[in-house]
C-alpha cells in the first residue's frame, strides 16, 4: 500500500516488501510528498489518521509543507449501526436504554475513529450528549500499536537519522497518547479538571454525569452555542468578536502558563461560543501538561524570542534537554541569530507567534533535535489559539497578551 502512494523508500527503509508488496499507483506519481503520505495514513485506519494527526502537532519533526497536509487529516468514520451503539450502552450500564435516557437520537451528532457521539436527554429532561465507543476499537488499536512498535525498532536499527529521533520513544509516546484517549472516563476527570481551574472565569466546561459514564461511555451535559470560526452567525447574535478573542487568548493562556494543563484540541469544532458571549469549550480527550521546569524553560525561550536573544533562547531550549551529545553549540546559536535578525527590527505589533515558532522550528530541525512531546502539542496549541482569534478579530496581537505570563514564568526560575 506505501509502494502505491510512492513511498517505496519507506517501505526500502522499513524492509517491508515482504509485508505488503505493491506498485505505485501513476496518480501517486502526481502528488506531492506530503499528500502521498495522507493518503497512505486514510488507507491504513483509525490509528494511523491519529498518528498524523499527532505529527502535525511536530513542528519540530516535520516540515510545513508535511504539517499543513497532516492537519488535514480527517477524524471520521463511517457510523456504527444504531443496535450496535445501544447495545454498547446497555451493556456498559446493565440496564435497557429507555431506563437510562427519557430519549435517544439515533441519528448520531459525529462519527469518527475512537468514538461516535448521539444526543439524548435524561429522565428530568436535561439535554446530554453520549459518545460511545467503537466496538472492536480497543482491539484494532492494539494491534496497530505493535505493528509500529515493531517498525519503530526497525527504524532505529536500519537508519542513523532515525536513531536521532528515538523512534521506539516516539512509538511509546503515541501509544500512552492515543491509549489514554480510549479512556472516557479519564476524558471526564480531564474535564473536570479544567472546569475547576476556572471555576472563578466566564469559560464553560460541560459538566459530567458520572453514573451515566463508564471507560467506553460518556455523559457530558450539551453545549448549545456558535462554532467558534463562523464569524457571520458570531455578527449576526449581536456578539462582540474583539473580546471573544481576548477572553479565548487569556483561557488558553491561563491554561498553559499558570495551570499548566490545557485542552490541547482547539479546533473550531471544539470551542463554542454561547448567547451570552462566554467560551465554550468540548472534548477533553487529548489534554497537555506543563511540568514547572519546562514552563520556566518556555518563559525564557519566549521572553528571548521577543527580545531577540539568541544567546538565552539557545540556553532556554537546550535547559528542555533537547540536544544530542554531538550537538554544535556555537552553530546552534547562530542559526538562531540569523533568524532573529530578519524580525530584530519590525515592531513588537508586527509580530506574529506563529512565523515565529515556524522559524525556530526548522533551526530545531536542521540540527536534528527532538522537543519534548509535551512542549511541541503546548506550541502547537498556542499556534492554533492564535490563529483562532485573529479570525475572530484581525487586529487581534497575542504576543503582547502572552508576555506577561511568559516573563513571570521566567522571573520565577529558580531552577
Amino acid at each position: 500500500m506505501l509502494s502505491r502512494h510512492g513511498l517505496g523508500w519507506l517501505v526500502d527503509l522499513l524492509d517491508l516488501h515482504r509485508l505488503r508488496p505493491g506498485t505505485t499507483e501513476p496518480s501517486a506519481a502526481r502528488q506531492s510528498g506530503p499528500e502521498r503520505l495522507r493518503r497512505a495514513l486514510e488507507e491504513l485506519g483509525p490509528t494511523f489518521i491519529k498518528l498524523g494527526q499527532v505529527l502535525s502537532t511536530r513542528p519540530d519533526l516535520v516540515s510545513p509543507e508535511y504539517e499543513a497536509a497532516l492537519a488535514v487529516l480527517q477524524d471520521a468514520a463511517p457510523t456504527v449501526p444504531t443496535h450496535d451503539i445501544v447495545d454498547a450502552i446497555e451493556r456498559a450500564f446493565g440496564q435497557r436504554l429507555d431506563q437510562l435516557f427519557r430519549s435517544f437520537d439515533p441519528a448520531p451528532i459525529a462519527a469518527a475513529s475512537i468514538g461516535q457521539v448521539h444526543a439524548a436527554t435524561l429522565p428530568d429532561g436535561t439535554e446530554v450528549v453520549v459518545k460511545v465507543r467503537r466496538p472492536g476499537v480497543v482491539e484494532q488499536i492494539a494491534l496497530d500499536l505493535e505493528l509500529l512498535d515493531r517498525l519503530a525498532a526497525v527504524a532505529a536499527r536500519r537508519s542513523s537519522v532515525a536513531r536521532r529521533y528515538d523512534p521506539v520513544g516516539l512509538a511509546r509516546e503515541f501509544d500512552s497518547t492515543l491509549t489514554a484517549e480510549l479512556d472516557y472516563q479519564r476524558e471526564g476527570h480531564n474535564a473536570e479538571r479544567i472546569a475547576g481551574n476556572f471555576a472563578d472565569h466566564d469559560i464553560h466546561v460541560p459538566r459530567v454525569f458520572w453514573d451515566l459514564t463508564r471507560d467506553a461511555v460518556i455523559t457530558e451535559e450539551r453545549i448549545r452555542g456558535t462554532k467558534v470560526d463562523d464569524v457571520r452567525a458570531l455578527d449576526d447574535a449581536g456578539l462582540d468578536r474583539a473580546k471573544i478573542a481576548r477572553t479565548l487568548a487569556d483561557a488558553y493562556l491561563s491554561m498553559v502558563f499558570v495551570h499548566g494543563f490545557f485542552h490541547a484540541d482547539p479546533h473550531p469544532g471544539n470551542v463554542f461560543v454561547e448567547t451570552d458571549g462566554r467560551v465554550a469549550f468540548v472534548d477533553f480527550g487529548m489534554v497537555g501538561s506543563v511540568t514547572a521546569r519546562t514552563g520556566h524553560a518556555l518563559g525564557a525561550i519566549l521572553v528571548a524570542l521577543v527580545g531577540m536573544d539568541a544567546a538565552n533562547m539557545a540556553d532556554g531550549l537546550l535547559r528542555l534537554d533537547i540536544a544530542c551529545d554531538d550537538i554544535d553549540r556555537v552553530a546552534f546559536e547562530r542559526d538562531l541569530a540569523r533568524f532573529l535578525d530578519q524580525y530584530a527590527r519590525l515592531p513588537l505589533s508586527d509580530l506574529h507567534l506563529g512565523p515565529l515558532i515556524a522559524d525556530v522550528m526548522r533551526v530545531v530541525r536542521q540540527h536534528r533535535l527532538r522537543l519534548p512531546s509535551d512542549l511541541a502539542l503546548l506550541l502547537k496549541t498556542v499556534m492554533m489559539c492564535e490563529g483562532l482569534a485573529a479570525q475572530l478579530d484581525p487586529t487581534f496581537e497575542l504576543i503582547p497578551h502572552l508576555l506577561p505570563y511568559a516573563a513571570r514564568l521566567a522571573s520565577d526560575d529558580t531552577t
